[in-house]
């Protein structure tokens, strides 16, 4: 899965991993996949992004201290395209869905949304920035 190459929608795009301890997490999946992490700046903080054979293929931030206190887990999010976000999110409500985390810009990437669809699975919604 490259890095968004397109933003078909309604295809999985794009899947990235919080974690509670950054270093270790990149110490375990280069050890089991022989991925790379390079750091990348982005809203203020960083994010790391998993490359093989030269193509990214995941990112990875650092959950904060608040997040982690709060009991949130380490944890993949898979993502889905969407040609605008804000109907996504919109949509993802009137059918039975929540927004858990509001659409928000990544700079110079994307703007991204966290919804629980109707069951109560999580998922990321990624609407490509032009």
């Amino acid at each position: 899965m490259p890095l968004i190459p397109d933003n078909k929608p309604a295809r999985f795009c794009w899947v990235d991993l919080a974690t509670a301890d950054a270093s270790l997490a990149a110490d375990f999946y280069r050890g089991l996949c022989g991925w790379q992490a390079t750091t990348q700046r982005a809203n203020g903080g960083e994010i790391q992004h998993f490359t093989a054979g030269g193509e990214t293929v995941a990112s990875m931030y650092q959950l904060d201290a608040r997040q982690i206190v709060a009991g949130a887990p380490s944890h993949w999010t898979p993502y889905i395209g969407v040609a605008n976000i804000d109907k996504a999110a919109e949509k993802a409500m009137a059918l039975g869905g929540q927004v858990i985390v509001r659409p928000f810009g990544v700079d110079g990437m994307a703007r991204v949304s966290l919804i629980s669809d109707s069951v109560g699975a999580l998922l990321g919604l990624w609407e490509i920035v032009k």
